[in-house]
């Protein structure tokens, strides 16, 4: 974890963002900053209903799992379009989510976010390295999150890592849904992520996607809603492997083991197509 921090009185604003991004389409090098982005941040509980109504949460008076991603996300924007971070961020590809809750998140006004990027590796198809997203409150560390993303065309030296492994074994058809073609929109609405390549079918094209995809944190947030019953609120270690994108329009199923505190997830579309494994368990 990084030592070095900037401390932020607010995020920046994503339209300039959005544009340092559309402007940056070059690798500029292999080194990632060793410098985090800290500030705190207040809920909006517009925000916060209209996240669980797009995710099909329900308000049991805790954070969904997956929300203080929304938190984080103008300060992610502003770390991976900073100068000195090497790499373009349209194009980056979200090859895996992990995220820890510590103790249960009710109650949660305001909180301290912090941002920062690690673990650069070599990858069969360019690099990969970790983006972690912390969140504190008063009491100490409360949520952590690490994204593993793949940039092509990066050469490193060594041999790539070999992603982790998920047992599939004993698990049920618990649920399904339809992904509609506006859910892209919707999301990146009250998520900020607008991401071209989930917006519409011309948008994606020019990334070439034959139609726009859902955005993998919609799956997995749409996937832990479906899950609520079976999770505990907290002590919860949560991984998924984002495989196949989901094209929209499309159709979902949800395959998981039994209500417990560790289990097993995959996410299925026709046939035998695979769009996300993971599981749970505590955190160890």
């Amino acid at each position: 974890m990084t030592n070095h921090w900037h401390e932020l009185n607010i995020p920046s604003p994503l339209p300039p963002l959005y544009l340092k991004a559309a402007m940056r389409r070059r690798i500029n090098g292999t080194q990632l900053p060793d410098q985090g982005l800290r500030c705190w941040i207040s809920l909006d509980p517009r925000q916060l209903l209209a996240y669980r109504k797009v995710c099909g949460f329900t308000d049991d008076g805790l954070l969904p799992a997956t929300y203080p991603h929304v938190l984080a996300f103008p300060l992610q924007m502003q770390l991976l379009t900073a100068r000195d971070f090497p790499f373009p961020l349209l194009g980056l590809i979200h090859l895996a989510n992990r995220i820890r809750v510590m103790r249960p998140m009710g109650n949660v006004s305001s909180v301290r976010v912090g941002v920062h990027v690690e673990n650069l590796q070599p990858h069969a198809k360019g690099a990969v390295f970790d983006l972690v997203t912390t969140v504190d409150d008063l009491l100490g560390p409360l949520w952590e999150a690490q994204s593993r993303m793949l940039c092509r065309g990066v050469q490193l030296p060594g041999e790539p890592a070999q992603p982790p492994s998920f047992s599939t074994a004993g698990l049920d058809d618990l649920s399904h849904w339809r992904a509609e073609s506006d859910i892209g929109r919707r999301y990146a609405k009250v998520s900020g992520d607008y991401n071209p390549i989930h917006l519409s079918a011309w948008s994606a094209r020019l990334f070439g996607f034959p139609q726009a995809i859902a955005h993998g944190l919609w799956n997995k947030a749409r996937t832990l809603a479906a899950l609520s019953e079976h999770l505990p609120a907290a002590n919860l270690d949560i991984r998924v492997q984002f495989i196949k994108p989901v094209l929209l329009p499309g159709e979902v199923r949800l395959q998981a083991s039994a209500a417990g505190s560790s289990g097993a997830l995959r996410l299925m579309g026709n046939g035998d197509l695979q769009h996300m494994q993971g599981g749970w368990q505590p955190i160890a």
